[in-house]
């Protein structure tokens, strides 16, 4: 019986078909881009002949190729932490007061504490418009549900709503680190939306305070 030769390539690609068959569970993300890993390396090895350079510059490359694994792994798991986050609700457990979560997240900003300042300077936004009936009180509402029906009943704001809505998810979902220019944008718009929603009849309107707190150096 003749003896039938299969070399490396072909029996890699053999099993690379294989498993690419639907009988076979889909991998997850990680196993995706593990196996795209395992192929490019694969492929370096073997052309590794070839390569001007020879092995330092697969060397090289294999670095190269590791490092974007690494960042792409990284920027997927962020991106699917934020996602999911996007879905839960942008007030916690303590039922506060407009007024409370703005000394909240004032307090938190002179500390220097940006991210827990920009979660409730939000938090502050979205039950400033409850309380002056600009918003109906919606349980469970996300920030990006705050900024689309708020960016509804308010076109003039709509962008620095979704602006603001996206550091909040960025820094309370997806781990990013909150900063001082986020928290001013978001304390800027709470401000904002505090002056227009005041009564217009003179006299008849607390003065809106903005933050006096100095900021950290």
């Amino acid at each position: 019986m003749p003896t039938i030769d299969i070399d490396r390539q072909t029996a890699h690609d053999a099993a690379q078909n294989e498993l690419a068959k639907p009988i076979y569970p889909r991998p997850s993300l990680s196993d995706r881009l593990s196996q795209w890993l395992d192929e490019i390396l694969y492929r370096l090895i073997m052309k590794g002949s070839s390569i001007p350079g020879g092995w330092f510059t697969i060397a090289i490359l294999v670095l190269l190729v590791v490092a974007a694994f690494v960042v792409a792994v990284r920027i997927a798991r962020r991106t699917m932490r934020t996602n999911r986050g996007a879905g839960q609700g942008l007030f916690g457990t303590h039922e506060l007061s407009a007024a409370e979560h703005r000394a909240t997240a004032q307090g938190h900003a002179a500390q220097g504490n940006w991210a827990a300042a920009i979660r409730h300077r939000l938090r502050a936004v979205a039950r400033q418009l409850e309380e002056t009936g600009i918003l109906n009180p919606v349980p469970g509402r996300t920030a990006s549900e705050l900024a689309r029906d708020a960016g509804e009943r308010l076109p003039g704001f709509s962008a620095d709503l979704r602006r603001a809505a996206t550091v909040f998810n960025d820094v309370t979902y997806g781990e990013q680190p909150g900063t001082e220019a986020y928290y001013r944008m978001v304390a800027d718009l709470d401000d904002a939306l505090r002056r227009h929603s005041a009564p217009s009849a003179a006299g008849t309107a607390d003065p809106v305070v903005t933050d006096t707190w100095v900021p950290l150096r």
